[in-house]
């Protein structure tokens, strides 16, 4: 299935907030648990990861450091401000509202068992 470039851009920060609240990582790290909660299903590439992140550290809602990789080579680590925890709980009442929309508006979706919850972001 390919799943279309705005919802894509709509979930990607409470995604990327949801991940980093699990704890420290870094981009491809990151990348690799987007593939694995989707089932495969999100593939994103390090073009749409890393502007995001910049954007997230910019505005506050995440802070990072560089650190030695295993292999010894620099790596940027990133995690979750206290902003940023505050930005999460809020995108998670947003995506409850939306995800009791569609549950509404979908009440047997295929695969739903009769509920379509969005599970975006934690919500």
């Amino acid at each position: 299935m390919r799943i279309g470039k705005d919802l894509v851009a709509a979930a990607a920060t409470p995604v990327v907030l949801g991940i980093l609240a699990e704890g420290e990582s870094y981009g491809y790290a990151i990348l690799q648990r987007i593939s694995e909660l989707s089932g495969g299903e999100l593939e994103w590439s390090d073009g749409m990861l890393y502007p995001l992140l910049h954007r997230l550290e910019r505005l506050g809602h995440v802070e990072s450091e560089w650190g030695a990789s295993p292999s010894g080579r620099p790596r940027k680590h990133y995690r979750l401000s206290s902003q940023g925890a505050a930005t999460l709980a809020e995108q998670r009442r947003q995506w409850d509202v939306v995800g009791d929309v569609l549950a509404k508006v979908w009440p047997d979706g295929p695969g739903s068992g009769g509920s379509a919850r969005l599970a975006l972001g934690g919500a």
